[in-house]
């Protein structure tokens, strides 16, 4: 059993309200550590009290390590022709900073990104395409996923452009396999090797 369309709505409410809740907490109050914490928090609360209360709705989210490699041949291809490209413009803008602090952002932000990949991609595009809405396919789905994943990032033109692109491509990969582990890694990985060319803070 997976859910109705009356969570699903429910589940897309809870993610707006999160990603308004970033330019509240995060741009405007800078209380960026408290609120991913607290974010993480209930949001693995939720996941905990549905994985106890929805049968095979883990599966369903794309918690699953079956098509965990077909996942990866799917993204693998995008994902190394969009490190050759961020490497390209940062020695083009002069602005490519490798140093040791490096290491930990690969190994933690994947962490970050399943979360962000759990929230955007599955909550959003899958919702959208499961609650199976006439008049929007599964391009439309995509797209406002993708379009609320750039906005998130707002106001950062590069980042908001750079996640928009990537979370096209990302919910179609999910919409086609569904695994939450493969794209959250990429996320976290493409999301440093971003941050070193292309901008000037952490990645959000």
């Amino acid at each position: 059993m997976t859910s109705n369309n009356k969570t699903r709505l429910f589940e897309i409410i809870a993610v707006l309200i999160t990603a308004a809740g970033r330019f509240l907490f995060i741009d405007y109050l800078n209380w960026r550590l408290s609120y991913i914490s607290i974010a993480i928090i209930l949001w693995a609360g939720y996941v905990v009290y549905r994985s106890r209360t929805t049968t095979g709705i883990l599966h369903h989210w794309g918690f699953r390590k079956d098509n965990f490699i077909k996942a990866v041949r799917l993204i693998l291809p995008f994902g190394l022709l969009a490190i050759c490209a961020f490497m390209a413009i940062g020695w083009y803008r002069s602005t490519l900073n490798i140093t040791w602090h490096f290491i930990p952002v690969l190994l933690l932000y994947p962490l970050w990104g399943v979360v962000q990949q759990f929230l955007v991609i599955t909550l959003m595009a899958g919702n959208l395409q499961d609650m199976q809405l006439p008049g929007l396919h599964k391009a439309g789905a995509i797209l406002l996923s993708a379009i609320l994943f750039g906005l998130i990032h707002y106001p950062s033109p590069w980042l908001m452009s750079g996640t928009f692109l990537l979370a096209l491509f990302y919910s179609w990969v999910y919409l086609k396999e569904r695994n939450i582990y493969a794209l959250g890694i990429f996320h976290g990985w493409l999301g440093a090797l971003f941050f070193i060319p292309l901008s000037a803070g952490i990645p959000s």
